[in-house]
C-alpha cells in the first residue's frame, strides 16, 4: 500500500512524500494524479521524496518518468530525494537517476531548484 503526503516548502516547492511500495495499480495512479493536479495548478517546482518508500516496480519508474515529462512540457521540474536501498538501487540501473535529479533528502533537492541541472 502507497500513502501520499503533500507538503510544502516555501515560497514555491510542493514536496510528495511516499510511502510503502510505488507498484502496479492504484496506488501509482494516485501519484500521477496529484502531479497532474499540480500541473493543471501552474506548480513548477516538484519534489517526489521516497525516504519511505520500499518497493519500486517497472510501473513506479514509468510513473516517474512520466510525471518528470509533464512537469517539463509545463515548464516545471520533478525531482526525487531520499531513495534508498533498492529503490535507489532500481531508480540508479534503470537510468531513471539520468532523466530525473536525485538528491540525498527533500532539503538538498529544494536548494538546488535555484541552480541549473
Amino acid at each position: 500500500m502507497l500513502t501520499i503526503e503533500t507538503k510544502r516548502i516555501d515560497p514555491d516547492i510542493v514536496v510528495l512524500q511516499l510511502a510503502g511500495r510505488l507498484t502496479l495499480g492504484r496506488d501509482a495512479q494516485h501519484v500521477e494524479w496529484q502531479i497532474a493536479d499540480l500541473v493543471k495548478s501552474a506548480e513548477k517546482k516538484v519534489i517526489l521524496d521516497l525516504s519511505g518508500l520500499d518497493h519500486i516496480d517497472s510501473t513506479g519508474i514509468g510513473i516517474v518518468v512520466a510525471c518528470s515529462g509533464k512537469l517539463r512540457q509545463s515548464g516545471g521540474e520533478l525531482r526525487l530525494a531520499g531513495a534508498k536501498g533498492l529503490v535507489a538501487e532500481v531508480l540508479k540501473l534503470t537510468n531513471v537517476s539520468a532523466i530525473v535529479s536525485m538528491f540525498d533528502n527533500a532539503d538538498a533537492a529544494a536548494q538546488n531548484f535555484s541552480r541549473p541541472v
